[in-house]
Parts: C-alpha cells; structure tokens; sequence
C-alpha cells in the first residue's frame, strides 16, 4: 500500500473521507476514527539526508530517466574519483584499469551513428536552452520533436545544429515561452534561414500543433529588461488584450507588438522609456515600434470614448 494514496477513499461504516498515517503505517477514518489498514510497508529510502552532498553519497540508485540524453539516462556512469567505497585511493593498478574501463564505457554508451547523432543534437539543444534561459520541459520537448525527425528521416540533407535549433524554437512555442528566431540564431551555429528552412519543413513533416505566438508572452521579459513600472506592465497588457482576436494583429510580429505596447503604455502612464531601450532588449527595430505604437494608442482612445 501506498502511504500517501490509501487504497480506500471513504470509510465503509459512516462513509467520511479516510487518511493515511505514514508515522503508524495506518490508514484511519477522520470522523469514526475506524482502522480500516495497518502494517502499510514505506517503499521509500531508509535513510535520510540533508544537503544534495550527503543524498550523492547515501543514495544507490542514478538519476531519473531524461530524454534529454541519448539514452535516456540508462547507461552506466562510471565515477572519474579514483577512491573505492571506503574513500581510500586506489592504487596505481587499479587507476589505470579503471581509466581504461571509463574509456570502453563511453565508447558503449555510443553504439551506432544513430545513437552518436543524438548524443550531438541533445548536447547542441541542451546549450542553446541554457542560453537562452529556458526550462527543462522545454529541452525535453526539444529532444522529443527531434527524435521524431530523425525517426522520420527528415535529417537527410539537413545539419544537426539547424535540426536541433529547430526543434528548440518550435519547443519553446509549444510551452508557450517563445523565444524569436532572431533569439535562437544568435546562439545557434548555423544561419538563421537553415533554421528557418528545417523549422518550417520539420513543423510540416511532423504535424506540430503550434499556434501564432502570444505577444502577452514576451511582455514579462521585456518589461524587465527595461525596468519599467508595474503600471507600465499592465497597460501594455491591456492593450495587447485589447486587439487580441482582431484583424490588427494578423500578419505581426508578436514580438514587436508587445514593444510596441510597451513604449505605448509608458507614453500614456508619462513613464520615460526611450524606444532605443526597448530595441535594444526586445531585438526589434525603433522602426517597428514607431509603427505599430501609434495605432495601440488609438485603438485605446477608441475604447475609452
């Protein structure tokens, strides 16, 4: 039995909710007090630890499975230390047997081309995911959509980095934390029209379910970029719910409407940001922010009246 889910939801005697007691293994009815199981078993560890050094040491059992690795995580990992289980160093022997052993066993860990590609593209997709500062769910979601390419053979003729910037693009709009695909070629290695060519042929191929990017989702770091005003924040919020689902917004630049908004609402709230600021930041062009902040504002005048 299961400490923390009882296999019993409601006491069979007066039908109160039933909990279960980790401390005495028991699962107890909270109005009757009945007991209705006892002697549960804790499938947890029997020991404890405090800091993330003493669980490295006590626990005896890897990590969880990632599809961020090429193999998932279930390979062996055998420790660079060169101490035995007592702590003591090892003798010059057993240094040299275990280096060779370290050697065979990343050899294995990489059996096949195909298993060499993703153990590239995982590494690639890890790197431009931490610099451009997103989530694990979105490097597992990376990792899923190029398994996917490379199960479908979508890779002939196309480049592992340009695959794998793809997949990381397409991932972060999926998890609704779009990055532009300006954002990702300047951490990518290849030109932002081979990302552009495998995003649009692996978004295709695969059938990726990816809606138009919400410019909502670029206001928050845009606005701290900037270090603007909460005030400034939620008018610029307003403003983009307020041409959401209109015919303004079809065919823009999600990333330059939300500058747009921004500059826009800091002229409306008398807050000084200067558009240059918000180029800057957002990678989008004074131009572009000209453009579209006047008709922002109009659009609000419009509403108010």
């Amino acid at each position: 039995m299961n400490l923390a889910t009882p296999t019993q939801q409601s006491c069979p005697h007066c039908g109160a909710t039933v909990v279960a007691d980790p401390r005495r293994g028991e699962t107890v009815c909270t109005e009757c007090g009945t007991v209705l199981e006892e002697e549960a078993v804790d499938h947890g560890p029997e020991w404890t630890a405090y800091t993330s050094r003493e669980y490295a040491e006590i626990a005896r059992t890897g990590g969880p499975t990632s599809l961020t690795m090429h193999d998932k995580g279930l390979s062996t990992f055998i420790s660079d230390q060169d101490q035995d289980a007592s702590g003591r160093r090892l003798s010059a022997r057993k240094r040299n047997q275990m280096r060779r052993l370290r050697t065979w066993n990343e050899r294995c860990r990489t059996r096949d081309a195909t298993e060499r590609n993703l153990k590239q593209a995982f590494t690639e997709i890890n790197r431009m995911a931490s610099a451009l500062g997103l989530p694990q769910s979105v490097r597992e979601t990376a990792s899923v959509i190029y398994r996917r390419a490379l199960d479908e053979g979508l890779l002939v003729g196309r480049s592992i980095e340009g695959v794998a910037a793809a997949g990381v693009y397409a991932a972060a709009r999926q998890e609704n934390i779009p990055r532009t695909l300006d954002e990702v070629t300047t951490v990518a290695r290849v030109d932002r029209n081979r990302i552009a060519r495998a995003y649009r042929t692996v978004g295709g191929e695969l059938g990726l379910a990816i809606e138009p990017a919400d410019p909502t989702a670029f206001l928050p770091r845009f606005a701290s970029g900037v270090d603007c005003s909460e005030a400034v924040h939620r008018q610029a919020h307003d403003l983009l719910d307020s041409v959401a689902g209109t015919t303004y917004t079809s065919g823009k630049n999600p990333a330059g409407l939300a500058a747009a908004a921004l500059y826009a609402s800091a002229c409306l709230t008398g807050e000084r940001i200067t558009q240059q600021e918000i180029s800057n930041v957002a990678d989008i062009t004074s131009m572009t922010i000209r453009t579209h902040y006047r008709d922002l504002i109009e659009h609000a005048q419009c509403e108010e009246a």
